[in-house]
């Protein structure tokens, strides 16, 4: 199988499942005239915050943040060790400062979804309550978690299509304030999400197929429905800037870590990708404030890389992982997306610096290495990132992006997002562990890079 606008060289690499960075050519162009403003960032980080008493008024976990949603950034020197060595007297790897954003920990959702679902639920709710006289644009919103608000909110669905994590975070944060939430999911979505779920008083819908299909039956039931609200993982702006608000977050962090980002100091984001919408939001607002000091690449499955494929092609026109013979099967659940984002695609055209694909089995040496190293417990999707120091520093590619981008990697600093994994079950994540210890043993006898390269 051809696509006529990806080169034979990699349409060869990506139909056989090999590891590959691409780099973007179109980074630094000019954003499309149709771009939304940057100030809608600041917009959604100014609704969290005016909304954060009531989301410590409707969840237990977050009383001690004060309904703050953010996670520790913490150092993964050691990470970087169990995977490499550790650096001799003359800086050897050159791998610079490694840290891990730890949205695996955020509470309630327990996913880097929290972000932006929790954003456009809020952002609804308020507007249904200022619509009806319930609140005025000053109020505290405490007010949306009354018995007037709750029922008024009764009256309206929230409706979204996912493969989880999302789910969790629109279902969670809409059947708190009283809204009939309904999430559509594939039917090999996991079953402990869709027992939490309904749990929480979600209704899920089961759909045969993959992520898309469950997205269009969820789109198709809420069009069809009078006050019906359809978050489309797809189009959402309110998804992507609250992804965006949390830009703030991280420079804070760094600030206080003494990690200077500056043309000398480059900073280094490696983002785990399913349809686009959160790692694109993070990017866009991480740019906002950054600028070209910033460097974010993407990491999806070898079998599920939409956005690469996307950007790669240099059209308009949507191409799917469909369309070039790749299968869309992987174990990261939650990065198992055929066709990226509509939204996120022309904006990531000029602003990511990369994508690079990961084997299933790489996320799971690695989500061991986290877990020997730190002790952090994650799911395979939140792993994908892990390997994106090693791209940059090792590879060919990533050191001629390197020297174009004239920047010294051993001053760099690279943040790793890890996306979810702290509500999973104990045996889920014992199961995963035990995986990747097979397949660890069954490499016993590779090096480390080459052990990288495949895990």
């Amino acid at each position: 199988m051809t696509h006529p606008h990806l080169s034979p060289p990699l349409l060869a690499k990506l139909q056989s499942h090999e590891p590959v960075l691409w780099v973007n050519p179109a980074l630094g162009q000019p954003l499309p005239a149709s771009a939304p403003s940057t100030e809608l960032i600041a917009q959604a980080r100014l609704r969290l915050e005016r909304c954060a008493p009531l989301l410590a008024t409707l969840f237990p976990e977050l009383v001690e943040s004060r309904g703050v949603i953010d996670s520790p950034l913490t150092p993964a020197t050691a990470l970087r060790d169990v995977l490499f060595g550790k650096l001799d007297a003359h800086g050897k790897m050159d791998m610079g400062a490694w840290f891990i954003k730890r949205d695996d920990m955020l509470p309630v959702a327990g996913s880097i979804k929290a972000r932006g679902g929790f954003h456009e639920v809020l952002a609804f709710a308020e507007a249904i309550a200022i619509e009806h006289g319930l609140i005025d644009a000053d109020a505290d919103r405490r007010a949306l978690a009354t018995p007037a608000a709750r029922a008024l909110f009764s009256q309206y669905s929230v409706t979204v299509g996912s493969t989880g994590n999302l789910g969790l975070s629109i279902g969670v944060m809409a059947a708190a304030l009283g809204f009939d939430a309904v999430v559509h999911m594939s039917a090999d979505a996991k079953e402990w999400k869709k027992a939490r779920l309904r749990h929480r008083n979600v209704r899920v819908v089961e759909h045969a197929g993959d992520y898309a299909q469950a997205v269009a039956a969820g789109r198709e039931q809420a069009l069809a429905a009078p006050r019906s609200h359809f978050v489309d993982d797809e189009r959402s702006e309110l998804l992507f800037f609250g992804y965006a608000a949390c830009a703030q977050q991280l420079a804070r962090q760094l600030a206080e870590a003494g990690r200077a980002v500056d043309a000398a100091h480059p900073l280094f984001v490696y983002l785990p990708c399913g349809v686009g919408g959160a790692p694109g939001g993070i990017t866009y607002g991480l740019k906002a404030i950054f600028g070209e000091h910033v460097h974010c690449f993407f990491a999806e499955p070898v079998a599920s890389p939409c956005v690469l494929v996307q950007l790669a092609s240099g059209g308009d026109a949507p191409v799917s992982v469909y369309d070039i013979g790749l299968d869309n099967r992987t174990d990261a659940d939650g990065l198992a997306v055929g066709q990226a984002s509509h939204l996120v695609s022309p904006l990531m055209t000029s602003q990511l610096s990369g994508v690079f694909t990961v084997p299933d089995e790489q996320l799971y040496v690695h989500l061991l290495a986290l877990k020997t190293s730190l002790g952090i417990e994650i799911e395979p999707s939140a792993a994908a990132g892990i390997g994106g120091p090693f791209w940059l520093t090792q590879s060919p590619e990533g050191q001629a992006y390197a020297r174009a981008s004239n920047v010294d990697m051993r001053e760099a600093t690279h943040v790793i997002w890890s996306t979810g994994g702290s509500l999973v079950p104990p045996e889920e994540l014992q199961r995963f562990q035990a995986h990747a210890q097979a397949l660890v043993s069954q490499n016993a006898h590779a090096s480390t890079a080459d052990t990288v390269k495949i895990a």
